[in-house]
């Protein structure tokens, strides 16, 4: 997909086109560096940072991944590990999807000779087509190895038993050590600018990875590649294998053999026949190096649109909005546990149970003295009512009466004057005890 100033991305939509970039192009890679921002949530997911002094990455390893890893991550530690290139579309971020972690050191070696392997025969310096044909007749060989290693000695001793009319050149180099590949490099560019031999025989004897690491490099399999004189590799022992043997016209399994393959007599036939195995069996190892880098490519398109690499997308934003969530909450609830405490020591500063108190005592203060008035007052108001008493008895009329007195009313008014009755009225007179009803017959106003 092409982009031009008239297309409008939307977000989601250029972080899928990166996504598909980065998977497509790159695809699986190894890298060496140092953990750290390492966190393991409850999916069973890893998610960490890999470092160095200059720069990071962000990687995650998925539950069916890590499951292999034989030991703990933790931070600080270094480490290998293997994985492809995608971006997590959510944030943008392009991060390391890991498929396999070892410690550093730990099969560092192997996995940059696979590493190697993988990469030249990407670019085709292990192709059929382009291996050189070893000469038949053969005068003069020119052997790149170590004059005082053992292994010059079993080739000219196997030469000089078999065919003692060849002529051997020796080019002499290190063939262990740091600065070893170097001059094996420089030894092949002088046989091809001197053109004095037929043939190149590259060799050493058997040893340890590290020993042989030298015939591993770059910069000498292109050296062997653009050479112009034929080259058989015969490094190491039978069960060793190198980039020069890979890269090399014919490999032989050892430094004897590789000189009996230069070499003619009486079993010319076998060694012919055993030649074509070689050739047969570099041609097959070719074959499913060219089988493999396709199947890596067919895998990597396959894992651009697998439903699981989507699937691990959702769970790794899941796994991150859930610790941001719980990291929310654990704010949250600190900063309520510390607004609590807060109003603790405010409440307990303003506690009302000495106001209470206070209150309780000036409340009991008040009772007693309301108690003290009302008792006051009712003794005054008894004695006030006795004396009212007193002076209602003296004005009473019936206290009037107990003293033999009478009171005479008629139609309801008591009778003052006798001006007020006239004959035939009807009086009603009270008397201390019962009362009589009289008819008015005679009036005297004296």
């Amino acid at each position: 997909m092409s982009a031009t100033k008239n297309n409008v991305y939307s977000v989601s939509q250029l972080n899928s086109e990166v996504r598909h970039i980065l998977e497509g192009q790159i695809g699986k890679i190894w890298l060496n560096g140092e953990i750290s921002n390492f966190s393991s949530p409850s999916s069973g997911h890893w998610y960490l940072t890999l470092k160095d002094a200059h720069s990071q990455v962000r990687c995650a390893m998925f539950k069916g991944r890590n499951q292999s890893v034989r030991f703990k991550p933790v931070n600080g530690q270094q480490v290998l590990v293997k994985g492809a290139i995608s971006v997590y579309e959510p944030r943008g971020d392009y991060q390391l999807l890991l498929e396999s972690m070892l410690p550093a050191g730990d099969g560092l070696l192997a996995q940059e000779f696979e590493a190697l392997k993988l990469k030249l025969a990407a670019e085709g310096l292990f192709a059929l087509e382009t291996k050189r044909p070893i000469p038949n007749n053969i005068q003069r060989i020119g052997v790149i190895t170590s004059a005082t290693g053992a292994a010059l000695q079993d080739i000219l001793h196997v030469l000089a038993r078999r065919d003692p009319s060849i002529e051997v050149v020796i080019y002499p180099t290190q063939v262990q050590g740091a600065t070893a590949s170097h001059l094996i490099c420089q030894a092949i560019v002088t046989a091809n600018q001197r053109m004095e031999v037929d043939v190149l025989l590259l060799t050493r004897g058997g040893g340890s990875l590290e020993d042989l690491w030298c015939f591993n490099s770059e910069h000498l399999a292109h050296a062997i590649y653009n050479s112009a004189l034929p080259i058989i590799s015969a490094v190491g022992h039978e069960i060793d294998t190198t980039i020069s043997d890979y890269v090399a016209d014919v490999r032989a399994p050892t430094p004897s053999a590789g000189a009996e393959l230069l070499s003619k007599d009486k079993g010319n036939k076998t060694e012919k026949l055993a030649l074509l195995l070689s050739r047969l069996q570099q041609g097959m190892k070719h074959y499913q190096l060219q089988q493999y880098g396709r199947l890596t490519q067919l895998s990597h398109q396959l894992q651009r649109h697998e439903p699981q690499r989507k699937l691990q997308q959702f769970e790794q934003r899941f796994d991150e909005m859930q610790m941001r969530l719980e990291n929310a909450l654990q704010h949250k609830f600190s900063r309520l546990t510390l607004r609590h405490q807060q109003l603790h020591n405010r409440l307990q500063q303003r506690s009302p149970i000495n106001t209470l108190t206070l209150e309780k005592q000036r409340l009991g203060y008040l009772i007693e003295r309301f108690n003290d008035a009302s008792k006051d007052c009712f003794k005054q108001a008894e004695l006030r009512l006795a004396q009212a008493a007193h002076k209602l008895d003296t004005v009473s009329p019936l206290a009037t009466l107990s003293r033999g007195y009478s009171i005479t009313s008629t139609n309801d008014h008591v009778v003052e004057n006798a001006n007020q009755l006239s004959n035939g009225d009807v009086i009603h007179t009270r008397l201390k005890q019962g009362s009589v009803t009289s008819t008015v017959t005679d009036i005297s106003t004296k």
